[in-house]
């Protein structure tokens, strides 16, 4: 680690070293080279002068890049694809003189970053697996646990513990689709040439537009792609960047609005974040459980979703076939979201893991409320037993409005079933009004509700995509 220059903190604190290999030198340049392979072997194939023995020779020096000798040439020709042609070429003296033969530099830019941002959907998409395999277990282990559900962030009817859960992973869902239809639909620039018009293969081939269609599909073939993007200026259309980014936007916003919910949640104390043994929560107050996994969840989420404006603005003032001022701002935009988003997964993965739940005091907090969410079926019981509707209705927004001052103007424990047993309107003694304080009656289908999304939803998820559970399905017999 330097000490004496800057160091992205993605780099060095934040991001998985698989996620930092995606995007590092090694990865970028060997994939030109392969590129530079598979450009050679179809122009060969397709009977240009470009021999068995040129082509093995590029095979052979695929890993093997002089960062030194590539700088050297950089530094006297001003071009970073030049430079390495010239670095491969001095290892492949036989191939030099085929290298990039008919290419432009986005022939190896565009085509290796497109293979870069699959790859790293890829491992996003399988972290993703690894979140939901969590929470599915903390769902179904908490599927009946009545706990309060909150609009505004004030007390509403009550939803369960488990339930909650699944409003997280349907979203995480959400996104694991966006991503698999982008994995699915992203397509190589392939071989377009300078302005999109592939004239200079045109010429190479001597005007067989056949043979320049098939060059793009050999290459696209070898480097694992069934597409190519039917028509461009120089480059892809920047767009691409934008969908990309704007869909690890997505993953972001999930894991920001669950990583909120758990802050309240620790604020409630009724759900907390997992907390090391010797885990210091404050420098100055020693018996603080700060949520500080979660609040980096949320500081990382905030950046990348203010980093989708950065391939946005981009696309939209691109001029014409090509101009350069997208190169240093998608060198940063792209690559750090990913390391980003992949940060916050490993967050997320972790928190998800070893969440901690304190049932004594999600009753508590419902026992606190309950009286109220019971009122109307305590209304409904008296009108039974020969009450009046209305009149009961009005005795209940009084005794409700009494008990909610006593609470809140006399920290006083919440005394309405009390009041409604000394109002002869009720007609009811204190343990036939308690009987209606059972939490379980008041949260409907949450218990089956869980169990059909787990069923239906995770199941062939976390199925589809074992090998990113190890290779182990979890149970999932609900």
């Amino acid at each position: 680690m330097s000490t004496n220059r800057y160091e992205s903190p993605l780099s060095s604190r934040y991001a998985s070293d698989e996620m930092q290999y995606i995007f590092s030198p090694d990865k970028k340049f060997s994939t030109w080279r392969r590129l530079w392979v598979a450009l050679a072997r179809a122009e060969m194939e397709l009977g240009l002068p470009v021999t068995q023995e040129q082509v093995e020779e590029l095979e052979a020096h695929i890993t093997d890049i002089d960062y030194e000798k590539a700088a050297q040439w950089e530094k006297k020709l001003r071009h970073d694809v030049m430079a390495h042609v010239h670095t491969y070429g001095e290892l492949c003296p036989k191939a030099m003189p085929i290298i990039h033969l008919g290419a432009t530099s986005c022939y190896v830019g565009d085509n290796t970053d497109v293979i870069l941002m699959r790859e790293g959907l890829e491992l996003v998409r399988d972290k993703i697996v690894r979140v939901l395999a969590h929470l599915e277990k903390f769902s179904r282990e908490y599927k009946a646990l009545p706990t309060l559900g909150f609009t505004h962030f004030q007390a509403a009817q009550l939803v369960t513990v488990g339930k909650r859960a699944t409003l997280w992973m349907n979203e995480l869902l959400m996104d694991l689709q966006e991503i698999e239809h982008r994995i699915s639909t992203l397509a190589l620039l392939g071989s377009k040439g300078t302005t999109g018009t592939q004239a200079s293969f045109l010429e190479l081939f001597e005007g067989d537009h056949e043979k320049v269609r098939l060059l793009e599909e050999k290459i696209a073939g070898e480097m694992g792609f069934t597409a190519v993007v039917p028509v461009s200026g120089q480059t892809y259309s920047r767009k691409l960047d934008y969908n990309v980014v704007s869909t690890l936007a997505g993953v972001a916003q999930s894991a920001s609005k669950f990583a909120t919910d758990l802050r309240l949640l620790c604020h409630l104390k009724e759900v907390e974040e997992p907390f090391e043994k010797n885990q210091i929560g404050s420098s100055a107050m020693p018996y603080k459980r700060n949520p500080m996994r979660c609040e980096r969840i949320c500081s990382l989420a905030r950046y990348v979703i203010v980093d989708v404006g950065n391939p946005a603005v981009t696309t939209a003032t691109q001029w014409f076939e090509r101009t350069l001022d997208d190169s240093a701002n998608k060198r940063l935009s792209v690559p750090e979201a990913f390391l980003a988003v992949d940060a916050i997964l490993n967050i997320w993965a972790n928190v998800a893991s070893g969440l901690v739940v304190h049932p004594k005091v999600i009753e508590k907090h419902v026992l606190e409320e309950l009286p109220f969410m019971a009122s109307e079926n305590i209304m409904m019981d008296a009108v039974k037993r020969g009450g009046d509707r209305q009149e009961l209705h009005e005795r209940i927004r009084v005794l409700s409005q009494e008990a909610g001052y006593n609470v809140k103007e006399l920290g006083l424990s919440n005394n309405l079933i009390d009041l409604m047993a000394a109002d002869p309107a009720f007609g009811m003694t204190r343990e036939e009004l308690s009987a209606h304080l059972d939490p379980g009656a008041y949260i409907g289908r949450c218990p089956e509700q869980v169990e059909e999304f787990l069923l239906w939803k995770i199941a062939p998820v976390l199925k589809k995509y074992a090998g990113a559970l190890g290779g182990k399905e979890t149970e999932l017999t609900v």
